[in-house]
């Protein structure tokens, strides 16, 4: 393993800190510098640039991003027991690196960022990696703070991010909301044996990268519209929708889609027409 600074080894780290991960974190530690160097390069030159990172635990993705340049790091972990290993970093960058002692979910990081913009780039932790995705796709505020997402998921969430009609079997609410305001891809895949302790599960490195101007509609109308679609989504639209209006049918054509088509036919364009053409009829 090549060094890319000269900070002791995460492993060392890891047992000087007593950072055993912890499984109710949602923890699972990248100690393989290369690969988080390899993450890092993937979000693009970093040189001068503002990045946030969800959960660095003790450190090896916030070591990549700043050894590859990043002019700051916000580093937002709630586990205080890494507090000490992310001070020893930032005393390596100094004025560098800003730890927020938080839980990622509930801090706004608005007055740190003082209106300028931000990567994110995160390992995030398996349990809140969801919510924390849909809670930065959902701003009011469109193009939004960030942007890009670099994102490691489990590879099941993954490919329910960058799917489309054509998996259906992954496709749903996830890529509907993603591919509406994002162009989406996966990077690479990072196997088990990577981690420490390994999960259960392959990961994959995802990327969202924000579309100046998606096609306009309702948010909030587009989540309901997609809750029931996909919550009954072995039924056709003219039953499924019904949830959402009484006698859908006309609504449905209306939006150029065919009433005995299901959830798992549509593509994004086709709700973002529901979500427009259902706003003048509610």
């Amino acid at each position: 393993m090549s060094q890319i600074d000269t900070l002791p080894p995460l492993r060392e780290v890891v047992e000087r800190h007593g950072l055993m991960a912890q499984k109710s974190l949602g923890q699972n530690f990248l100690y393989d510098l290369n690969l988080t160097s390899r993450i890092a390069r993937s979000a693009g030159p970093l040189e001068g640039e503002t990045v946030v990172e969800i959960g660095p635990g003790p450190g090896g993705l916030t070591r990549a991003l700043l050894a590859a340049g990043a002019g700051r790091v916000i580093a937002i972990e709630r586990d205080r027991r890494c507090l000490p290993a992310l001070e020893q970093i930032g005393a390596h960058y100094p004025g560098r690196l800003e730890v927020v002692d938080g839980d990622a979910l509930a801090v706004d990081l608005s007055e740190r960022l003082g209106g300028g913009p931000a990567r994110i780039v995160a390992n995030l932790p398996y349990n809140i990696g969801t919510p924390l995705l849909v809670g930065w796709l959902s701003s009011e505020a469109w193009p939004p703070w960030w942007t890009s997402l670099t994102l490691m998921f489990q590879r099941e969430v993954a490919e329910r991010i960058v799917a489309t009609p054509e998996q259906r079997a992954d496709y749903g609410r996830l890529a509907v909301l993603c591919n509406w305001r994002c162009e989406t891809k996966i990077l690479f895949d990072v196997p088990r044996s990577a981690f420490v302790p390994p999960p259960k599960i392959t990961s994959a490195i995802v990327q969202l990268v924000p579309r100046a101007s998606p096609e306009p509609c309702d948010r909030r109308l587009l989540e309901r519209i997609t809750l029931a679609a996909f919550g009954q989504r072995r039924k056709m639209l003219r039953q499924s929708l019904k949830a959402v209006l009484p006698d859908p049918g006309d609504w449905i054509e209306e939006a150029g889609l065919v009433p005995t088509a299901r959830a798992e036919e549509v593509p994004v364009s086709g709700f973002v027409r529901l979500a427009q053409t259902l706003a003048p009829r509610l």
